[in-house]
């Protein structure tokens, strides 16, 4: 549900923070006062469409924030994929608008466009004379009509739904295969070559040409080599002056030092080991520089190894790494044209079955659809008599199509509000009046069924009066029990009904404002007369604490 919305330099308001009720949220106030604003930056903040006159005159920005709290629905992986935040139960989605640009967030990180329709259809339905959401888009009746029959046929749906994907993935390899198997003889050939060339070079592995290059300098520079480190060890222990000679008759002068002064074995110990690490040094110094061989012949095979490498890395990517993965690729192509035509008929035998399995579970699915169709437009059609359109007709067409992930149906809800009207597309019905009734009798039809928490109603009584009025505000009151209800309206009776009422008012004063209030007691009986008699005095308060009694 919406927990909260927040708005700053909006239109004609400088801040308004208000908070939901999780049931029925009434806004009233005079006419032209601004009570659409609260409606529409809800709209704005998840739609695409954002114009820069809705920054307040003289500001440089408007930021819409709304704040939903979400019971029903496990984001986690939502998150994730999107890289956004998880919060827990809250959702906050913020709208940036400038004079150059527009930002959209969910919960602190930037997000398009694509990703704030997906959680619009997940919390929220709109429905004013001008626009409607979900229920008039014909892509989700199917979803609708399964939804409120998922304890029929759920989990057949759900069974054929994963056979479906088998079959695409079957279809899709056939279809590779097919396309292999119309390579030509010189595509083949081609491949082939290139496989024999990165065999016959056969690489030890992907770091070898570093190693060679390493091998190569030790063998260009051997006599520099030898000469470098065979000079460092004749230094260090090669006649009478060498730095070891030397290091033992200080060894000699520091160990008789300490036959006087034991506090001195410890130094001459430090002095002994570095001695004999310096031996050590000293021998692998002279055992590298003897081995050290200049050998033509090895020098000659490492050149013309780097030469044949650096060949296949110019042709195949640059590194061994990328030499090894093309030929994996080239191996993977050429048995996929090798592949024979008795394993493609075997794999199209399989995918004439699946179908054919497929069309019988459709089959199923699609009697499942058409009865609970029948069902759903004869209690819609009740419904909407209910709501004072006793000539409405009401119906759900189940068509066929060729095969999909959903069957084999087209499913779109059709109505007529008038006796000489054929029936038509929901999304056709004109009028403002008639559209928010059949609305909210489809709603109230799938309120236990469906997921989405809130239901927006602009000027739900446009159209309406009288016996009609009070059929709206009762099916109103109980669909608040399921969800939660933001509504604009002029009515006294459905007004009366909220859970938390808001009154929208216009200052004329320096400059232009609307502010909203939250009306309780007194206040909100005065504001139910005034919408009842258009003055406030004893007779409207009379009418007005009826209906709060009622």
């Amino acid at each position: 549900m919406i927990k909260q919305i927040k708005l700053k330099d909006y239109i004609l308001i400088d801040e308004l923070c208000a908070n939901f009720d999780n049931r029925l949220n009434i806004i009233t106030g005079e006419t032209g006062a601004g009570k659409s604003i609260i409606l529409n930056a809800i709209d704005m903040v998840f739609s695409a469409r954002v114009s820069k006159d809705v920054i307040k005159t003289g500001c440089d920005k408007a930021v819409l924030e709304v704040t939903i709290e979400n019971t029903k629905h496990d984001l986690s992986e939502f998150y994730d994929e999107n890289g956004i935040d998880n919060l827990g139960s809250e959702i906050i989605i913020t709208k940036e608008i400038t004079q150059n640009a527009v930002r959209s967030r969910i919960n602190g990180t930037l997000v398009n466009q694509e990703i704030l329709k997906k959680l619009r259809t997940m919390f929220v339905d709109i429905h004013s004379q001008h626009q409607t959401y979900t229920f008039l888009q014909p892509q989700y009746h199917i979803n609708l009509l399964d939804a409120y029959a998922k304890d029929v046929y759920g989990s057949i749906l759900a069974d054929y739904k994963e056979n479906f994907k088998e079959y695409n993935n079957m279809c899709s390899e056939l279809e590779t295969l097919r396309n292999a198997a119309t390579a030509t003889d010189s595509q083949i050939d081609f491949l082939k070559f290139q496989i024999n060339e990165i065999e016959e070079a056969n690489i030890q592995n992907s770091n070898e040409d570093n190693e060679l290059t390493q091998e190569l300098e030790v063998l260009e520079n051997a006599e520099k080599l030898k000469e470098l480190t065979g000079g460092a060890y004749w230094a260090i222990n090669g006649d009478d002056c060498s730095i070891i000679d030397c290091l033992n008759r200080i060894k000699a002068d520091i160990s008789k030092a300490a036959g006087f002064d034991s506090s001195l074995d410890e130094l001459s110990q430090q002095f002994l080991d570095v001695l004999e690490n310096l031996r050590d040094v000293s021998s692998t110094l002279r055992d590298y520089s003897q081995n050290l061989d200049n050998d033509t012949q090895r020098l000659n095979d490492i050149q013309e190894r780097l030469f044949l490498l650096d060949k296949l890395k110019r042709k195949y990517g640059g590194s061994l790494d990328s030499v090894q993965q093309n030929y994996e690729q080239f191996v993977n192509e050429l048995n996929s044209i090798e592949f024979s035509t008795q394993n493609i008929e075997e794999l199209q035998i399989k995918i004439n079955a699946k179908r054919a399995e497929l069309l019988k579970t459709a089959q199923i699915i699609s009697e499942h659809r058409k009865n609970y169709a029948q069902v759903l437009s004869v209690l819609i059609q009740d419904k909407l008599a209910v709501l004072e359109l006793p000539k409405a007709r009401f119906c759900i067409n189940v068509t066929e199509k060729e095969l999909s992930q959903n069957g084999i149906d087209n499913v779109e809800f059709l109505i007529s509000t008038n006796v000489s009207e054929d029936l038509k597309p929901l999304a056709k019905v004109a009028s403002g009046g008639e559209i928010s009734r059949v609305m909210l009798a489809i709603k109230s039809i799938f309120a236990q069924t469906d997921d989405i928490d809130t239901v927006i109603f602009d000027e739900i009584d446009t159209g309406i009066s009288g016996k009609a009025t009070q059929s709206v505000a009762d099916e109103i009151v109980e669909l608040s029990k399921t969800h939660q209800i933001l509504i604009i309206t002029h009515q006294p009776i459905i007004a009366s009904k909220a859970n938390k009422h808001f009154y929208v008012r216009k200052l004329q004063e320096d400059s232009t404002k609307v502010e909203v209030y939250v009306l309780t007691g007194d206040n909100r009986v005065k504001a139910l007369a005034e919408l009842a008699g258009g003055t406030i005095n004893d007779q409207s308060i009379e009418f007005a604490k009826s209906l709060l009694n009622s």
